[in-house]
């Protein structure tokens, strides 16, 4: 699998990882638990088996064109009522605009996750994975989800074979 992840400004950044470290504290399921050197908050904006020819080369020139790019962060949820605790991210037109321009840079990749499909994909950051609903009352006492703004400024692909990351488009927080 190969991914199309956004990357947060450094406050934005700071801040998930605060609240990851809030849930952990509360000894709820949290990301902070994940020591990968490839673990921060990012938002997926399309998941392929694999790239296609030129891919690479198309999407670092749209991701170019487009960062920084504002974003205001929503509510915690839990998405599809269980599994991943997300703060979901407002779906402002740029950013609705940005999705379908990668979705369509990646027509031709066989094994296009269709969680990440217009019309069906969830904006979000991800706070925790496998998260029971009964759980989610204290999460959001522990969250006290103040609406957030920031910016994504870089972005990166995540292979999943390898577990590890290629930029894409502008330079911008080290790629860990």
């Amino acid at each position: 699998m190969r991914t199309v992840e956004l990357l947060c400004s450094a406050e934005l950044d700071a801040s998930v990882r605060a609240a990851w470290h809030r849930l952990t504290a509360a000894g709820l399921p949290s990301l902070a638990r994940n020591s990968h050197p490839t673990n921060r908050p990012h938002l997926t904006l399309a998941a392929v088996d694999e790239f296609p020819p030129g891919a690479v080369a198309r999407l670092a020139a749209l991701l170019d064109d487009v960062l920084p790019l504002p974003l205001r962060l929503g509510e915690v949820a839990v998405l599809d009522g269980s599994a991943p605790l997300v703060w979901l991210v407002r779906p402002d037109p740029e950013l609705v605009a940005l999705h379908r321009a990668v979705w369509a840079a990646l027509a031709d990749a066989d094994g296009r996750s269709p969680w990440h499909a217009p019309g069906r994909w969830q904006p979000h950051l991800s706070l925790a994975l496998r998260f029971r609903d009964a759980d989610a009352g204290l999460a959001h006492a522990v969250l006290r989800a103040e609406p957030l703004a920031g910016a994504f400024v870089a972005a990166r692909s995540y292979d999943g074979a390898t577990r590890t990351v290629t930029p894409l488009g502008r330079a911008g927080p080290p790629m860990c």
